[in-house]
């Protein structure tokens, strides 16, 4: 049976073979990283904004995954140009920006995004269970695939306990918003329970499985098949890769 799905509203992109879509992502991002000349910036955008666009994720979508992780890379953008380098260009009071550091700046910045936005978009709209299993198939060990498939399925968990326990905290007056160190106690006391409660559960969960046989067995093959579209998208991939390193 064909692991895709044969509706025809399905994005372009995510009619690809999943273990071929991860090392095609592999490939991209290893290039995209090893870029250090800004003249290879307007491909690497080029290629994201194409991928993006065959991805058939909403821009809207694509924000909101993206606004935590910018606030790291924002705030490593600000302190770059400060950090070093032999060429000013201009002072802030006693700080100076440098072209070497604001240079660096932007492309950790453009290459950090471009990165995300890919992995996003080739991974984004694909059931991780899908997920896992294609990278089951490329060869992860059968535990990791286990730990990453019960880690899914309990943080969802989890997430509803903390909800349940700050619910029962206001309700006795806690007031998380005020800096105290009132609040610091009780918000650190909240997070031991938590911790606590998912070790109490993973450890629950380990013995039941361990009563039902696991580890004593194989796990399944999971069957994909790549056609030759899949194969010669690759192949292009891999042609782009090496291109932009290249050119980088």
């Amino acid at each position: 049976m064909n692991h895709r799905s044969s509706t025809p509203d399905v994005a372009l992109l995510h009619r690809w073979d999943p273990r071929l879509r991860i090392i095609a992502l592999l490939l991209l991002a290893f290039a995209f990283s090893s870029i250090t000349d800004l003249r290879a910036v307007p491909a690497m955008a080029a290629l994201t904004l194409f991928f993006h666009t065959i991805s058939g994720i909403p821009v809207r979508r694509l924000w909101y995954k993206l606004r935590f992780p910018s606030l790291l890379i924002i705030m490593l953008a600000v302190l770059l140009p400060f950090a070093g380098g032999s060429t000013p260009l201009f002072n802030l009071g006693p700080l100076t920006i440098t072209r070497e550091g604001l240079e660096s700046a932007l492309l950790i910045t453009i290459r950090f995004y471009a990165i995300l936005i890919l992995a996003i978009c080739f991974l984004g709209s694909t059931p991780i269970l899908q997920t896992i299993r294609a990278f089951q198939a490329l060869g992860l060990p059968g535990i990791m695939a286990d730990i990453a498939l019960l880690m899914v399925r309990y943080l969802e968990v989890l997430s509803k306990d903390l909800q349940r326990m700050r619910r029962s905290m206001q309700v006795r007056g806690y007031q998380g918003r005020n800096c105290s160190w009132k609040t610091i106690r009780t918000t650190a006391l909240l997070t031991g329970n938590l911790l606590l409660r998912s070790y109490e559960r993973a450890d629950g969960v380990y013995r039941a499985m361990r009563v039902r046989g696991y580890g004593h067995g194989t796990h399944p093959r999971v069957g994909f098949s790549a056609t030759i579209t899949d194969k010669a998208a690759l192949a292009a991939v891999t042609v782009m890769a090496m291109g932009l390193t290249w050119l980088g």
